[in-house]
């Protein structure tokens, strides 16, 4: 059984830096991409990075530019690096993984990120 499990949130200042990880456990070869998302209140959930297992990477449109996306392979961890970060960036961040056979999407519980003076 895959679980995800988030870290690194918390208040940030506006023009601030922040560092997300993601441990995972029970991951298999069948993973496809491994992402961020967020949603902030009121808001749709959106895709914040992506890293495919081939090693491409996507982003959200609203981030490019602000962060980083990599993995960790010895510890089995997904990292997110947020730099700039301004108050649109406030949101619950969420693990995300995505395997084939059988298809399933996995989410974590999410950690809050809050951009405030």
């Amino acid at each position: 059984q895959v679980q995800l499990v988030e870290s690194g949130g918390g208040l940030v200042q506006p023009g601030g830096s922040l560092r997300l990880s993601c441990a995972a456990s029970g991951t298999s070869n069948n993973t496809v991409v491994m992402s961020w998302y967020r949603q902030a209140p009121g808001k749709q959930r959106e895709l914040v990075a992506g890293l495919f297992a081939d090693g491409r990477k996507t982003f959200g449109g609203s981030v490019k530019g602000r962060v980083s996306i990599s993995a960790d392979n010895a510890k089995n961890t997904l990292d997110l690096q947020m730099t700039n970060l301004n108050s649109e960036d406030t949101a619950v961040y969420y693990c995300h993984l995505f395997t084939i056979r059988p298809v399933i999407n996995y989410w974590g519980q999410g950690t809050q990120v809050t951009v405030s003076s």
